[in-house]
């Protein structure tokens, strides 16, 4: 590699970096920030575990037979099921459009990193005619 870069101009230097190396490191990036943020949501598990107790919130039985402890205790265990579900959708939920953020923040500094060099050389460009 250090042989290939000493044979290389500085221009064709510059151009494979502008173009080829920053954008592959870029993509990495953006990557990482997609996995660390479905891992901070851990959307792929509240998916898996939508209808699981909440905090495991789970009351037994007992034994023998009451109808109304066992009302009480399946009405108990429904609601915690209902409060998990609704805490997973709002978490999913919010982890979602985090992810969506991350997918156009992600997608404007890749290509403003590719027109960078366009958008350096037309503000020059500019430049130079309003001072002449």
């Amino acid at each position: 590699m250090i042989e290939a870069a000493k044979r290389q101009n500085m221009v064709t230097q510059y151009l494979i970096w502008q173009f080829f190396d920053v954008p592959r490191e870029l993509i990495k990036a953006w990557k990482n920030f997609l996995l660390f943020y479905s891992n901070y949501f851990s959307i792929p598990l509240l998916i898996k575990t939508f209808f699981s107790y909440w905090r495991r919130y789970k009351w037994s039985y007992g034994r023998g037979f009451d109808i109304g402890r066992y009302l009480e205790v399946s009405f108990s265990n429904l609601i915690s099921r209902v409060l998990g579900a609704v805490v997973r959708s709002f978490l999913i939920f919010f982890g979602s459009i985090v992810e969506i953020f991350i997918v156009f923040v992600g997608f404007i500094v890749f290509i403003g990193w590719l027109i960078n060099p366009v958008i350096l050389i037309a503000g020059l460009i500019f430049g130079f005619k309003i001072i002449l």
